[in-house]
């Protein structure tokens, strides 16, 4: 397994960013928000900056967190156009920073998840892409795939071959839908997890420091390595020491109010991280697929 942050979640300066991840032992740094400006505003010089500045520090770009399929579900042609032009920027960009993947999501839900109704609607978009970077599906808090399970039936009513899951059991928990996703919910998709986001909730109230929360990350772990997973473990905090976000900072996480505070957050969950990991038996480090 190798250490990752979403480098919005230390802070909006890249070379901050790098920094801290470089010294806590993160082999890699997941893209989303940079200057201030959203995934989508990245412009081609400043995603090769980004890329560059990483590389000087021997840290690889980790994969790419745009706001794809962060929407409701389209309607109209129109809807779909949006979509799919958004998808391919993304994907376009991806390119450029040299990204392992692409993060999507399965479309805002209101009310009960509908992964059927989402796969239908993906299915159309994904279509029209034109890169084939390849493209993980995440377990999203107010998505229509909050939980594997709900994955697993828009993957398999989707058919599109090679999308792998990003699982975040943090967000099956704050949803609502799950709230112990290991081991039950983790052994039904294992197979398909091509990245991991690393978060620990307290219910659904809010996020709090790694190993304080919901969730038993060190057990987590330990079964990863167990089953070969030799992927990112991607930190995604989601805490803040002395504040909390809000639902609204949670929904669009970017910029300088989402990351306020985050730098010393995230340099300790990643030091927490790094000792959970050393804990872990070599045996165990070595069935890494």
């Amino acid at each position: 397994m190798k250490l990752a942050v979403i480098g919005d979640e230390v802070a909006q300066d890249i070379e901050v960013v790098a920094e801290v991840a470089a010294a806590s032992g993160a082999v890699g740094v997941e893209i989303r928000s940079v200057a201030d400006r959203a995934p989508g505003l990245l412009t081609r010089p400043e995603l090769r900056r980004i890329r560059d500045v990483l590389a000087a520090r021997g840290l690889t770009v980790a994969g790419y967190a745009p706001p794809a399929f962060k929407c409701p579900i389209p309607v109209t042609d129109d809807d779909y156009a949006v979509v799919a032009d958004e998808l391919n920027k993304f994907t376009e960009q991806a390119a450029v920073l040299g990204a392992p993947h692409v993060r999507i999501f399965s479309f805002w839900r209101d009310g009960e998840p509908d992964p059927i109704g989402a796969a239908r609607a993906a299915a159309r978009v994904l279509s029209e892409v034109r890169s084939d970077i390849p493209l993980v599906v995440e377990t999203g808090t107010r998505t229509n795939t909050p939980t594997m399970r709900h994955v697993l039936e828009f993957l398999e009513a989707l058919g599109f071959p090679g999308l792998g899951i990003l699982w975040d059991p943090g967000n099956s928990v704050f949803s609502g839908w799950d709230p112990a996703p290991f081991p039950d919910d983790y052994d039904a998709g294992r197979t398909l997890i091509r990245h991991v986001h690393v978060k620990d909730p307290a219910g659904r109230t809010g996020y709090v420091r790694i190993g304080s929360g919901d969730l038993p990350w060190p057990a987590i772990l330990h079964r990863l390595a167990e089953d070969g997973y030799g992927g990112y473990l991607s930190l995604e905090t989601h805490w803040r020491i002395g504040r909390v976000l809000s639902a609204q900072e949670r929904d669009t996480p970017w910029g300088d109010d989402f990351s306020r505070g985050g730098r010393a957050a995230s340099a300790e969950c990643l030091g927490i991280l790094r000792t959970m990991l050393d804990e872990i038996p070599k045996a165990s480090l070595d069935h890494e697929r």
